[in-house]
């Protein structure tokens, strides 16, 4: 006695839904995988290209309530823009934070600049550059 068979006769039915159902899930992913290629290439280019200022920090002096903080910004002629600067306390609070506006016509600003705290700080760091 032979057991029957559970299959379907083959090519008497055409595909199977389960068949048909796996190739739309591919073109799918496959579609939403190069949607979000492009969106990461094109989130880096921005931040590549567009990014037409960039600083840091060479040095700074403590006071009890202030900190001298010397810039050096590079940047492309005609843009104007701002840096933020902030200072931190011993214990890590944050003890002032101030932005510091350049001219667009120079291509390197090298100038130090005066941060206003709330009290002593010890550190002096640059937040981040953005042009205007």
């Amino acid at each position: 006695m032979s057991t029957p068979s559970t299959r379907l006769p083959e090519g008497r039915y055409g595909r199977s839904s389960d068949e048909r159902a796996d190739r739309t899930l591919k073109a799918v992913g496959a579609v939403l995988g190069v949607l979000l290629l492009a969106l990461v290439g094109w989130f880096g280019y921005h931040y590549v290209a567009q990014n037409e200022i960039s600083a840091e920090v060479i040095g700074f002096e403590l006071s009890d309530d202030a900190v001298k903080v010397h810039l050096e910004v590079h940047k492309d002629a005609g843009t104007a823009g701002y840096c933020t600067v902030r200072s931190q306390a011993e214990n890590g609070a944050e003890v002032g934070r101030a932005d510091f506006r350049f001219a667009a016509d120079a291509t390197r600003v090298d100038e130090v600049v005066t941060l206003r705290t709330a009290s002593p700080g010890t550190t002096a760091e640059l937040v981040g550059c953005h042009a205007e």
